[in-house]
């Protein structure tokens, strides 16, 4: 894989010569824009507004467009007096808990691979001590001319960083929920658990990108020659719910079959009465035992002859 860039991790007095690389790649289709009349390539110019000239690259330069519009030039002179003692350095600034980074700060992931044979023995360090310690380090590196937020953790025998967005690129989620008072039944939170337990965990490997298969499919058959072969269709997702236990019903019944689960393919829910509490599985089987209790004691006294009392003693020996 291709180094993107090289310097090194720096914790304490500890400096690891490192180079990163890309742990991702993007499979996603892109497409060239065209002149539909002709088939001809649709490209960008970069020309400048004022003469109306088109523009080397070697003549562009950086600009800071004020609040009033103007314009404020900025050289690479500029951007070199900056701090950005990072430049070079991955500086782990602290280690943390791996649940005390929230996911919506995740972005971009890259491997760690240390540089040459020097660099061995305190990756090895720095990679089995956070194992041990099972926590994640914090750490601020510069890429692309601009100063970032990593967390640098373990997988496999590979240090990994993922890139994070500074707290204050975070959104706020105000307005975001839905408006008004709504209110779940006990008896959809339990449809919605068997759902969820019925389907269970699966593995991320075999996850698969239909959506770009089928381009690449229609592509290859445009390029042969062919026409697009139309998708069949599926069953259309989302829209309103009617009847959302319905709904949940069929879910788990559907969630059944395609795990081969014969034994039980409807959900059963009995609802409330008003006022009644919900059942918990231990008092259900108290309830249970007592009621068992009761029906084998009065069956028991049925069983069980009945004693004669003194007259009826009288007349048996008359």
């Amino acid at each position: 894989m291709r180094s993107i860039w090289n310097g090194a991790i720096s914790f304490g007095l500890v400096s690891i010569p490192i180079k990163l690389v890309n742990a991702t790649e993007n499979h996603s289709i892109g497409f060239k824009m065209i002149h539909t009349a002709d088939g001809g390539r649709i490209r960008y110019r970069k020309v400048c507004e004022l003469d109306e000239e088109e523009v080397a690259s070697a003549d562009i330069g950086k600009g800071y467009e004020d609040a009033d519009g103007s314009i404020i030039p900025i050289t690479d002179e500029d951007m070199a007096t900056l701090p950005l003692p990072t430049a070079k350095t991955i500086e782990i600034v602290s280690f943390a808990p791996a649940d005390s980074i929230d996911p919506l700060q995740l972005s971009s992931a890259y491997y760690l691979v240390a540089n040459g044979v020097p660099a061995a023995k305190p990756y090895t360090l720095l990679r089995e001590a956070l194992k041990r310690s099972e926590k994640v380090g914090v750490a601020k590196f510069a890429l692309h001319g601009r100063e970032r937020l990593g967390m640098l953790r373990v997988v496999d025998d590979v240090i990994a960083m993922h890139g994070l967005l500074w707290p204050d690129e975070i959104r706020t989620p105000e307005g975001v929920a839905p408006e008004g008072a709504v209110s779940v039944s006990d008896a959809e939170l339990d449809l919605a658990d068997t759902l969820m337990s019925t389907l269970g965990e699966v593995e991320m490997a075999s996850l698969r990108d239909g959506y770009r298969e089928a381009m690449e499919e229609m592509v290859a058959a445009k390029a042969s020659g062919g026409a697009a072969t139309p998708d069949s269709g599926g069953t259309p997702s989302g829209g309103k719910v009617i009847d959302l236990m319905a709904a949940l019903q069929n879910s788990v019944r559907e969630a059944k079959e395609a795990r081969g689960d014969e034994t039980g393919t409807t959900a059963k829910v009995t609802a409330l009465r008003p006022g009644q509490k919900k059942s918990t599985p231990k008092k259900a089987a108290a309830k249970k035992t007592a009621t068992k209790q009761s029906a084998s004691k009065k069956s028991a006294a049925k069983r069980a002859p009945a004693k004669k009392t003194p007259a009826a003693k009288k007349r048996a020996t008359a």
